[in-house]
Formats: structure tokens, C-alpha cells, sequence
């Protein structure tokens, strides 16, 4: 990043929080500020939990606790317990947050033809372009990478839907047992590392390191889920896991992989991987990949 960069997003921020009308207590001509009235929209019609509320939005508990305050007074959601666990709490709108959150609806729908309506077609067409771009840049910004234990609760979600998808997608399906898998302390410092993504908190990928002494460094497990893969986030994932075997004085960096996967042996290629002779005997793989690393990467 650069000052200019820096001075770019700025100024986006400003010009968009003043053309959109955030910077008062009456968004959209209502009688409340955007927190409030992004809350009545992520709520939804089913309701939500207030832990995926605050996850959602990058919220601290406080915060939203006084937001959803303010909204109940107002008689427009209810908060209350679950049955099985008195600490989950649930939020859903009443009959007048439904009207409300279909008014703002209606203002939001005005607001945004107001943003498009002085321009051409071109312009309208570039705009709306540049703003599915941004949106899909911010979303990747967004995604978090945690090293877990492998035999973390989250991890072991992430894997097994990473095992579901290879069952469908492989002509053999898949069977983890026959598979080569690390066990969980290949995967633990100082013999490896296990990432978790996430975004707005919930699970949308892992990838893990083995760090072999003697051997080359090995990417094992990289998964992303389906609706993620727009972001960059496998070669995000390998630049991290590059990065820790270069601190960790690797200068070799290995992988393998099922031909079924067309778009993972893309991705490799693209890194600067090269394909080599098979390296172990993963009866699920057709092609094995190394990557000299030279200097740590900087992400």
C-alpha cells in the first residue's frame, strides 16, 4: 500500500457515506440512525441469532444490545431465549418491524435510483460494474485466517464438508480412510499449522501445513466452500502457508491433487507451482507440485 492508495480509499469512503445519507440520525427520512435500520434488514424474516447479528456485522456485544434495546422499545422486534440454551438469544421483528423494514426497503429502492438516475446508460452500466467489483473486493478483505488445532470443532466442520465435496466430485468418491491425511499433530506447531477462514463468522474455508524435518514443507487439505471461491481466497491461503514455511527456513514448498479438480490445478500453475513426479502414494492423486520459495512472501 501506498499514501495514495490510502488517500483513494478515503476519499471513496467519504464521498459514498455522504451521497448515501449516514452521516445523521435519520437515515432514509426515519426517525432512527443506519445501525438501527440495518439491524430491522439483517433480521430477515426468520429471525436471527444475536451472536450471528454481532458476527455478521462486526458489531461488539454492546453496541448491538443497545441498538436492539431501542428497537424493542419501539416495538418493533422481540429478544428473547432459546429453550434449549438460555444464553442463545434470538431476535425477530414484529408485525410493525415487518412494515418497517418494507418502508426502508421502499427508500432504499428510491435512494438507489436516485445515485443512477442522473447518469447515461453507459454510466449507470460502469457504475453498477465498479460497484459489483468493489463489493466483491470488500467481501474478500473481510475474510479472516485463524490457526485452530486440527482438532478444533471448526476445523473438523471445515473438513468435513471439504469430504463431502470430493465424494461427489471424484469418479472413485472418496473415502478419507484410504486417503493419506495427516493426523492432528502433523498439523500442530512446530510440526505444521492448521487455518480456519471465515467470513462475517461463518466457515468458508481451511488449508493445513505439514512441516517435515528433512523434507519439503506440504499444503495438505486446502478447501474453500463453494459459494467463497470468487474471492482469491486459495491464493491467499497458499501465499500464508508459503509464508510460515519460509519463516520456519523451508525453501520448498509441495502439494498433490485429484485431476477432477480443474480449477485447484489452475490455481497452482497460476502460483508458480510446477508439476513434478509423484512424491508419495495418495491413491487419490494424479498430479504432485513443488514451488521453490526464495525470499518469505509479503501476502
Amino acid at each position: 500500500m501506498d499514501a495514495m492508495q490510502i488517500d483513494q480509499v478515503r476519499r471513496f469512503n467519504r464521498i459514498v457515506t455522504e451521497r448515501v445519507g449516514v452521516l445523521h440520525d435519520h437515515y432514509l427520512g426515519r426517525d432512527r440512525p443506519i445501525g438501527e435500520a440495518r439491524l430491522l434488514w439483517e433480521i430477515g424474516e426468520q429471525g436471527k441469532d444475536v451472536r450471528r447479528l454481532r458476527e455478521r456485522l462486526g458489531l461488539d456485544s454492546g453496541y448491538v444490545s443497545r441498538l436492539l434495546r431501542s428497537l424493542e422499545t419501539e416495538g418493533l422486534v422481540t429478544v428473547e431465549p432459546q429453550p434449549q440454551d438460555r444464553r442463545v438469544r434470538t431476535v425477530r421483528l414484529t408485525e410493525a418491524g415487518r412494515a418497517e423494514r418494507a418502508l426502508l426497503d421502499n427508500r432504499s429502492d428510491e435512494l438507489a435510483g436516485s445515485l443512477l438516475e442522473p447518469l447515461n446508460a453507459a454510466q449507470r452500466s460502469r457504475l453498477v460494474a465498479a460497484m459489483a467489483e468493489v463489493d466483491r473486493l470488500l467481501t474478500a478483505a473481510t475474510v479472516t485466517l485463524d490457526a485452530v488445532d486440527p482438532d478444533h470443532p471448526d476445523g473438523e466442520q471445515c473438513l468435513r464438508s471439504y469430504f463431502a465435496e470430493l465424494q461427489e466430485r471424484f469418479e472413485t468418491g472418496f473415502d478419507p480412510a484410504r486417503s493419506l491425511l495427516p493426523d492432528a499433530g502433523e498439523l500442530r506447531p512446530p510440526h505444521g499449522l492448521f487455518l480456519v477462514a471465515r467470513l462475517h463468522g461463518e466457515l468458508v474455508g481451511c488449508a493445513g501445513l505439514k512441516l517435515p524435518p528433512g523434507a519439503p514443507a506440504e499444503v495438505k487439505r486446502m478447501w474453500v466452500a463453494p459459494h467463497a471461491r470468487r474471492l482469491g481466497l486459495g491464493r491467499r491461503f497458499l501465499a500464508e502457508l508459503e509464508a510460515r514455511a519460509a519463516l520456519h527456513g523451508f525453501d520448498v514448498l509441495r502439494l498433490d491433487t485429484n485431476k477432477a479438480l480443474s480449477a485447484a490445478i489452475g490455481l497452482y500453475h497460476s502460483y508458480g507451482f510446477q508439476e513434478v513426479t509423484a512424491f508419495n502414494d495418495e491413491p487419490y492423486a494424479h498430479h504432485w507440485f513443488e514451488k521453490r520459495i526464495t525470499t518469505a512472501p509479503s501476502g
